[in-house]
């Protein structure tokens, strides 16, 4: 993390549950929240990365627990949640775990359409019940769901992608809704261009990166540890009167939009 001393966050000793906490962003936050002070519970369908990252987190004298956890199969959050609770109740949520699948909508199987929309929307609801109920009880919780600026910009060709992620980001609100008042915020953070291991295929072609990053007002891909930056503040007390809001976190890139269009005299260098 950019940032040694996060205890201004106020996330020591609270119990963090992070899916898709195996790999990329799902780990960063998982680290994240563990520089933080606070217990992790890493939920991943591949045990061995799970693990991997869990022994990693201990290694530097942090509380972690994994689990491997399929989160569209119901039995499996329920299992989760009972084994995380060797930790604690969970004080905090965050829904990361993801797939992305390619197909246009025309030929797409409906059992590709239902498998992403499993994992990426049921899978982000079933884990808000199950972890979420120790959050209510208590009268305070956050969660965070990771979407994408997929989820209002349509991505061409990805299946249930984009339909996916947009409802994820009205799925937190409802949540932001009913449990506000229970003391249970709701919030999304919306990744733009980041290098991952789900997204490392595309940077496999020469030039790609460098394409990507001019499209970018900052200049450069995201990183996990950029995403994480932001999950750990919404998860956090600073973030007390944020609840049902979208956290677009793209360098910019969602605003390009008029850059796009030519306008001789107006160009860059100009």
């Amino acid at each position: 993390m950019a940032q040694d001393n996060l205890d201004w966050l106020g996330l020591q000793g609270r119990v963090c549950v992070v899916s898709g906490a195996g790999s990329g962003i799902g780990r960063a936050i998982a680290t994240g929240m563990a520089k933080a002070g606070a217990s992790v519970v890493l939920l991943d369908k591949d045990r061995a990365n799970c693990e991997a990252a869990a022994d990693a987190l201990r290694a530097t004298g942090a509380k972690a627990l994994a689990v491997a956890c399929d989160i569209a199969d119901p039995e499996s959050v329920a299992a989760a949640e009972q084994a995380s609770r060797a930790i604690g109740p969970c004080d905090v949520l965050v829904n990361n775990a993801g797939l992305l699948r390619p197909g246009p909508l025309a030929t797409l199987p409906l059992a590709e359409w239902n498998l992403l929309l499993s994992v990426n929307l049921t899978g982000y609801l079933l884990c808000a019940q199950a972890f979420g109920e120790a959050m209510i009880e208590r009268g305070k919780g956050a969660i965070v769901h990771t979407a994408s600026i997929a989820a209002s910009n349509a991505q061409g060709f990805s299946g249930a992608y984009s339909v996916s992620k947009a409802g994820v980001v009205m799925l937190s609100r409802q949540l932001a809704v009913e449990w506000g008042p229970l003391g249970v915020r709701s919030n999304v953070l919306s990744p733009g261009l980041v290098r991952t291991p789900m997204s490392e295929s595309f940077y496999q072609t020469p030039g790609v990166e460098e394409r990507r990053a001019a499209a970018i007002p900052v200049g450069r891909v995201g990183a996990p540890e950029d995403m994480a930056q932001v999950v750990l503040f919404l998860a956090s007390d600073r973030a007390a009167y944020v609840n049902g809001q979208e956290i677009v976190t793209d360098g910019g890139f969602a605003h390009m939009l008029m850059s796009l269009v030519p306008r001789p005299g107006f160009e860059r260098g100009n």
